[in-house]
């Protein structure tokens, strides 16, 4: 069974000739990156240990978060919706036409 990411599709533990693992996984290792940038900006690496690259039996790249603290989950979800609504504003103001 699979999401239609591809997200539920099992780990490639068991590789298939033709499909493109490192492709995959190179995307999600530049993913995993960027984000750990990120969280070491804001001082939370510490909380993302598992923080990981890796790929499906499809060959697409995964980011795994690990387990975290639920304080770290709550915090992150905080930080994606404040930028969220710092977009939505920007979107708005953007739009105010001017007098």
């Amino acid at each position: 069974m699979t999401d239609r990411r591809g997200v539920i599709a099992p780990r490639a533990e068991n590789l298939t000739a033709g499909v493109s693992y490192v492709r995959g996984w190179g995307e999600a290792r530049r993913g995993a990156d960027r984000l750990a940038e990120q969280l070491a900006a804001l001082g939370l690496e510490a909380d993302f240990p598992g923080l990981a690259a890796d790929v499906n039996v499809r060959g697409d790249g995964l980011v795994g978060l690990g387990t975290v603290r639920p304080e770290a989950a709550l915090l992150l979800a905080r930080l994606i919706q404040t930028g969220l609504e710092a977009r939505d504003c920007e979107a708005r103001y953007s739009a105010t036409p001017l007098r």
